[in-house]
């Protein structure tokens, strides 16, 4: 009974102590026998101006200028030739943590699907900070392409490019990413989200969150690879999967699955009828065959 007793008091102390975590700043300013206000959600200070606002079917500025690893300067509209899709992140290169995650998340995902950088598509990751270098760049760069075995050594394929406030305010207008600097943490205040692009550049899908199921990213790329690089059995992915936009991810569309159910059942018992004919045929004509082989003996 003790130890029941032990127990229950510990359970009742993290209960308290979880309830005390959670309990609103206002709540727990307000004095004792006085009711405390209907919950509101309010968006902290620290996240105004913070949002995304999706601009699906919009085609990023071609024109914007960007420098690359290397220190080149180049125009975002050279990485959209038209023969392969696009995975893009927002990322500055001294983000003490969401960056970081967004951008292992997004590696995490690719080891997970079939295809490869650089030869089925392409990464495209662009700096918000205009502090950003080429030389972080590069280092950034190299830190992911060591975690992706295919890579083989090679960065082909992965993009990691700075830029000017101006044009990167371009393409973050484009693409709907708001974000703000906080002076105070001397950090930037911006949402999670990968983004997929078209071979040409047109937004084809958003991906939110720190973590990217690779199904998700295959079929986001599938979708924007606009029928490049894609089997029959993508196709058939395709056909039984589409985007959720409440739920912002991929689910199964169970009407095309039964589709799908239906036509293979109609084609497996297709093929069971024909199987069963083509077995009856033969067992006529061998009937046919003995029976004049027999005829012919006894004439």
């Amino acid at each position: 009974m003790k130890g029941a007793r032990l127990r229950h008091r510990i359970v009742m102390l993290l209960a308290f102590g979880a309830g005390a975590i959670e309990l609103p700043r206002e709540a727990s300013a307000q004095p004792w026998g006085e009711s405390a206000p209907a919950s509101v959600n309010v968006t902290p200070q620290e996240l105004l101006g913070v949002n995304i606002v999706e601009h699906l079917g919009q085609r990023l500025p071609v024109d914007a200028i960007f420098r690359d690893d290397k220190g080149r300067s180049v125009p975002l509209g050279s990485y959209f030739d038209g023969k392969r899709p696009s995975v893009l992140v927002f990322a500055y290169h001294t983000c003490p943590m969401l960056c970081s995650l967004v951008l292992d998340a997004t590696v995490r995902a690719l080891q997970g699907i079939p295809w490869t950088v650089g030869v089925e598509f392409d990464l495209i990751s662009i700096s918000i900070d205009p502090k950003d270098t080429p030389s972080s760049a590069e280092r950034k760069r190299d830190e992911l392409v060591g975690r992706y075995p295919r890579a083989r050594g090679s960065s082909q394929g992965w993009h990691f490019l700075v830029g000017d406030e101006q044009n990167i305010r371009k393409v973050t207008d484009a693409v709907g990413f708001e974000y703000r600097y906080d002076a105070l943490q001397k950090q930037y205040a911006h949402p999670a989200a990968i983004y997929i692009l078209s071979p040409n550049g047109y937004l084809s899908r958003y991906l939110y969150g720190i973590q990217f199921p690779p199904n998700d990213v295959r079929l986001g790329l599938l979708e924007a690879a606009e029928s490049r690089w894609v089997t029959t059995s993508e196709k058939l992915l395709l056909y039984c999967y589409h985007y959720d936009p409440q739920g912002k991810r991929y689910s199964l569309a169970a009407m095309n699955v039964m589709r799908l159910g239906g036509v293979a059942t109609v084609i497996v018992l297709g093929t069971f009828l024909m199987t069963m004919l083509a077995r009856e045929r033969r067992k006529r004509a061998r009937g046919a065959a003995t029976e004049r082989l027999r005829t012919g003996e006894t004439s």
